[in-house]
């Protein structure tokens, strides 16, 4: 099972997640949402290869902590992937807008002169305006759209830009996301929870609830959950492989 985009470091006991996940063979990316979490972070992991982790700073956050980009800067070396980062439009977000633009695109060039990353990237309610800065730095990184919930014609955008998307139980249960998922290439879908986020009941979902989108997943493409396991792992075997991640790492 893959989960591509999970807040580990925000459940209430990490440790216990990262084990089980290793435990149930789950491959996990743990973005952050601030380099200050890049530390601890590392330290609940312990270096487990099954649970890479991302370099975030999280749109919504930018407003408090855009004084970090330089620890990003910093840390981005040693990191494998990069992720959360991006742009939110939202209603509660859209004044600070102009300075996550400003953040998101030094971001992109500092990813770009280290040599490229898989990013695990936030675009809620501003799809164009981050698939505008991705296009001013296309070919030097892989995005991967976290939970995109654009238009279809943003998604038709985001596709001809070579964009890859994560989807999960919440976005596959509405309509609107089963629309754009059906649309999107087959060959360029991961998973992901966004747990602890992301609820299932009363209870957060973990990592092995990718589960519930592999199921999903399979009704819109018409094969079994194996079937759609398969595919998944044969896309990030090809996304890790032609991203050309630069840099040192860890």
């Amino acid at each position: 099972m893959i989960d591509l985009h999970c807040h580990v470091d925000l459940y209430p006991d990490p440790r216990a997640i990262v084990a089980e996940a290793v435990r149930r063979e789950c491959y996990v990316l743990a973005v952050t949402t601030t380099p200050l979490a890049w530390n601890g972070t590392k330290q609940v992991i312990a270096g487990s290869p099954q649970v890479p982790m991302g370099l975030g700073l999280h749109p919504e956050l930018v407003l408090e902590r855009a004084s970090e980009i330089e620890q990003f800067i910093d840390l981005l070396p040693a990191a494998k992937f990069v992720g959360e980062i991006g742009l939110d439009g939202s209603p509660r977000h859209r004044e600070s807008l102009p300075l996550q633009i400003d953040i998101f695109r030094t971001i992109l060039e500092a990813v770009a002169r280290d040599g490229g990353r898989v990013m695990s990237i936030h675009s809620r309610g501003a799809a164009n305006e981050t698939l505008d800065e991705l296009e001013r730095h296309a070919g030097s990184s892989t995005p991967v759209l976290h939970w995109f919930s654009g238009t279809t014609r943003e998604l038709q955008r985001a596709i001809s830009l070579g964009c890859w998307f994560s989807v999960g139980p919440a976005m596959l249960k509405g309509e609107k996301g089963r629309k754009l998922v059906e649309l999107i290439p087959i060959d360029r879908i991961l998973t992901e929870t966004d747990g602890p986020f992301t609820r299932s009941g009363s209870e957060p979902l973990f990592p092995w609830n990718v589960e519930q989108a592999e199921r999903a997943l399979g009704g819109i493409w018409q094969v079994d959950s194996l079937e759609v396991r398969q595919h998944i792992r044969d896309n990030l075997s090809r996304l890790v492989s032609k991203a050309g991640i630069g840099g040192r790492r860890e």
